[in-house]
């Protein structure tokens, strides 16, 4: 059977994930886990658009890092933050990939009606395929 070769989303969402890895104690998952201890993260990638130039093969990956934490106060999910920024900021190129840029787009901390904090980090990431 033949490898499932991976697209440039989730090579950059699984490179994302093993960077946030080192943030704090905390869990971080490639999607919306059914139960998680807080505080914990997830990493999503989408939508994907060509970035292609004449020579080669490039995608522009839109990822969003969410953050999950309960308290009183979002004290510790906005340290949380900083960390992750950090951790992105020297994200290594994922696999097969060269990370052109990763820029940091926008983010936001709010309150569910459940009473958890949500942190997310939206970042545009424009890769060339390596060759």
């Amino acid at each position: 059977m033949d490898a499932v070769q991976m697209s440039a989303g989730d090579e950059l969402r699984q490179a994302a994930a093993t960077a946030l890895q080192a943030v704090g104690a905390m869990a971080v998952y490639d999607g919306p886990p059914l139960q998680a201890a807080h505080p914990y993260a997830v990493v999503e990638a989408g939508p994907e658009t060509d970035w292609s130039h004449k020579n080669g093969a490039g995608r522009e990956v839109r990822m969003a890092l969410s953050l999950y934490d309960k308290g009183e106060r979002p004290v510790r999910l906005r340290a949380l933050i900083g960390e992750a920024e950090a951790a992105m900021d020297g994200l290594a190129g994922p696999a097969g990939w060269q990370l052109v840029t990763m820029q940091f787009l926008r983010s936001r901390t709010v309150r569910d009606a459940k009473g958890v904090w949500v942190g997310v980090i939206e970042y545009r990431a424009r890769m060339l395929e390596a060759s």
